[in-house]
């Protein structure tokens, strides 16, 4: 299942692989009795396009080098699109529609098909227009900010220092949308992280957050108690498995409540009102406070954290990989609820993600982010249109659509599109300095050499 170095890695744990590496192990389990045929179920689910297209080609690889049949589930279309022959589409355990992958995409009969289709997220044919903007003053400036972890060697070996973000310059501006895009491991979530508080920069970094226009900034790491107080109240996060993101042992009213009583905010009476006011707001009914957690679907459970999240009556939401773990038609639900919230509450997001296309959908500017720097950076209808990175075009490449028409290259990608090694001279590192990021044009920057 290529992996390289087999004999070496033979010896290692699971926690010390990615998470590609753990599912080529997984396939790799499965072909030992070199079976006629293999179930798939959800291969890919929470693995970025890059390694996800790197798993899609593996195998169909095998799968022609064997003559294995292979039942693949997913819930990806994207996926169905590049993979399948056949397709049979089910719902709540009956079959609504089954037939050739370019009858059931070309041409659904069924209206759950035809749904489920409509609803899976795409980069669109034609540049969108660029979306006006609400506010243009900042609330979140990330100045300068580089994060390293010290990882124990063992023995006497020397600890390994691991530079999880380095120089990363971003703003969210009021009532708009940052999305952060990148592998696995590409220093997304450490930046949110810091961005939140979570975790000090290293020196010379800096998170400026002002609350409101004119109001005195807050310097997220040099604060007293009190104004970090005020600032966890209005600087919330979403977090991408809505399966462990509630304690399973609180009544979902107890959930809501929660964070005002940390926060000493109202009466009881009040709090309450408040819960059943926020669960209003994402769609559920108040009758479902009583309920836990265990009751709910997933993207139920993700509406009750994005309203857990709204009962501090925050500023700025930072989404963590919100929908990566749902289906496409909850996906979809969840990305019409966040735009709702933020038009109504003139909330400001700084949204986490690996999807191109939901990114396409939501954000108002884009980074992308590999190995913890900043390489490229545009307003959406820029960036998908006009990319000039090569690692962000090797992004857009991998991105599954659910037309067979507009195929991936699973064995360019399998083959490592998008490394380092494959770019242009003017990306990479030359020997005595690395590139700096340039404003090729007003608005879109890009990590190159002059």
């Amino acid at each position: 299942v290529q992996i390289p170095s087999s004999e070496k890695r033979l010896k290692q744990y699971p926690h010390e692989f990615s998470g590609g590496m753990r599912q080529r192990i997984a396939i790799a389990i499965a072909l030992l009795n070199e079976p006629a045929l293999v179930i798939a179920d959800e291969p890919t689910t929470a693995l970025d396009v890059t390694t996800q297209a790197q798993v899609l080609g593996l195998i169909n690889r095998l799968k022609e080098d064997t003559g294995m049949a292979v039942i693949l589930v997913t819930h990806d279309l994207g996926v169905v699109a590049n993979m399948a022959q056949q397709i049979v589409v089910m719902n709540k355990g009956r079959v609504m529609e089954a037939g050739s992958a370019a009858d059931v995409l070309g041409a659904p009969a069924h209206g759950y098909t035809k749904k489920l289709i409509a609803a899976a997220p795409m980069i669109p044919d034609v540049a969108a227009p660029a979306k006006p903007a609400i506010g243009k003053d900042v609330i979140l400036d990330i100045k300068n900010v580089t994060k390293s972890f010290t990882m124990r060697a063992g023995g006497w070996r020397k600890p390994v220092v691991v530079t999880a973000c380095k120089d990363v310059n971003l703003q969210v501006l009021r009532g708009k949308t940052l999305a952060v895009v990148g592998e696995s491991g590409s220093g997304k979530t450490t930046c949110a992280r810091v961005a939140l508080g979570a975790e000090r920069p290293d020196p010379g970094g800096e998170v400026i957050f002002a609350p409101a226009v004119g109001a005195a900034q807050i310097a997220v790491h040099d604060i007293t108690p009190t104004e970090r107080t005020a600032f966890q109240r209005q600087a919330q996060m979403v977090f991408q498995d809505p399966y462990s993101s509630l304690s399973p042992r609180m009544r979902v009213m107890e959930a809501l409540t929660e964070p005002m009583e940390i926060h000493r905010l109202g009466s009881r009476s009040e709090r309450r009102d408040k819960a059943a006011e926020m669960i209003r707001w994402v769609g559920l009914d108040p009758e479902m406070l009583n309920r836990y957690p265990h009751a709910f679907s997933g993207g139920q459970r993700q509406r009750l954290s994005i309203a857990r999240a709204l009962t501090l009556d925050p500023k700025l939401l930072v989404c963590d990989e919100p929908t990566s773990a749902l289906d496409v038609s909850v996906q979809d639900q969840i990305l019409s609820l966040l735009e709702d919230i933020r038009d109504r509450a003139n909330l400001s997001y700084l949204f986490i993600s690996h999807d191109l296309a939901v990114v396409a959908r939501i954000a108002d500017e884009v980074a992308v982010m590999r190995a913890g720097v900043i390489v490229e950076q545009a307003p959406p209808d820029t960036l998908f249109y006009n990319p000039q990175h090569p690692y962000t075009k090797a992004l857009i490449a991998a991105q599954p659509e659910p037309d067979m028409a507009r195929p991936i290259d699973l064995e360019l990608v399998s083959k490592g599109a998008g490394a380092p090694t494959t770019w242009p001279e003017m990306f990479r590192f030359d020997g005595t300095s690395a590139p700096a990021l340039r404003e090729l044009e007003p608005g879109h920057m890009v990590r190159c050499h002059a």
